[in-house]
């Protein structure tokens, strides 16, 4: 027996398959190729749905634990603070890009869209991204992040004890990571992760033949993005969990999970993985398998079914912060 595509995602999938045909891949290690092929893919894929006109954004300056800054962008629905004079949740968001590419700018539009239909108002980190800056850097910016919403929550209007983590794919993974260190440094609180099929094991390396011909992001593009975080260790017996959260011993004390991955996703058995270790140590976890699907289907196919069940699954969990 074999896997096939759900028929929305394959009909949205076909001009993208004809196009990808038509061109030559890049070969693994070439990370400016990648940056150059799936960016504007991104922000295409950002901008397919209308941006909600009732979600205000405003950029802010964030000082890091080495003395750099990066950029966050804020996004809040209008009238959604501090209704009843009580504060209310807030969630920091990580974008995708194998921690190669990406920008927060080309993740406007599903930001925007999970804060106008939550109410939750968002961060999204503009963190410094691998080979310029590897391990731990992106992590530490991520950190960094969090610190400045917990010191700033009275005057943004929100409670510091309702801060979720929020990340796609790679993001993902920053965001599981973030809880794990956290967790080493005693805080600040995170109240709840929400993982979008995250990338979180360097060690997923060998393809396997059921799924490899749906895949969006590849085995070649793991085999690219790992050692540009994590350097000759990849892949290695020295990686921390904070790095590659699969590596995790001891999942006790860690925040609420939402997890969901797609059947024919490179990250599918890595995230069933995470799912059941941190159920094992008693962490709740709410994990979603959707069949049919690969690597960010919701980007490719918006207004499928299964789309429009995850994001309404994804708005319900930052509700519940």
């Amino acid at each position: 027996m074999t896997f096939t595509l759900d028929p929305e995602v394959a009909a949205a999938l076909a001009p993208m398959g004809e196009a990808m045909a038509a061109t030559t891949p890049p070969a693994v290690g070439d990370i400016a190729g990648r940056r150059a092929m799936w960016e504007p893919i991104l922000a295409a894929a950002s901008a397919a749905l209308p941006i909600p006109a009732d979600v205000t954004t405003r950029d802010v300056e964030i000082a890091t634990g080495d003395g750099a800054t990066i950029t966050a962008r804020w996004y809040v629905k209008d009238g959604a603070l501090m209704k009843d004079g009580a504060a209310g949740p807030a969630a920091l968001f990580f974008h995708g890009g194998g921690y190669i590419f990406g920008h927060i700018d080309q993740f406007d539009g599903p930001v925007s869209r999970y804060a106008s239909a939550s109410g939750v108002p968002m961060l999204s980190v503009e963190y410094r991204r691998a080979p310029e800056h590897p391990y731990p850097t992106p992590l530490e910016d991520a950190y960094a992040a969090l610190r400045w919403l917990h010191d700033h929550a009275a005057e943004l209007g929100i409670d510091p004890d309702r801060i979720g983590v929020m990340g796609d794919s790679a993001g993902g993974g920053m965001a599981a990571a973030l809880t794990i260190l956290t967790r080493e440094r005693g805080g600040p609180k995170i109240a709840r992760q929400i993982l979008l099929m995250p990338m979180l094991d360097d060690r997923t390396t060998t393809p396997d033949p059921l799924i490899e011909p749906f895949l969006i992001w590849s085995y070649d593009d793991s085999l690219t993005a790992w050692p540009a975080l994590l350097g000759e260790a990849a892949g290695g017996d020295q990686v921390p969990a904070t790095a590659a959260p699969a590596r995790l011993s001891d999942a006790a004390g860690l925040p609420p999970a939402y997890i969901e991955v797609g059947q024919l996703d490179v990250f599918r058995d890595e995230d069933i993985a995470y799912a059941a270790k941190l159920s094992r140590a008693g962490v709740d976890v709410e994990f979603h398998l959707h069949p049919g699907v690969p690597h960010e289907f919701d980007s490719i196919a918006p207004e499928s079914g299964v789309a429009r069940r995850a994001i309404a699954d994804r708005v319900r969990a930052l509700k519940a912060l």
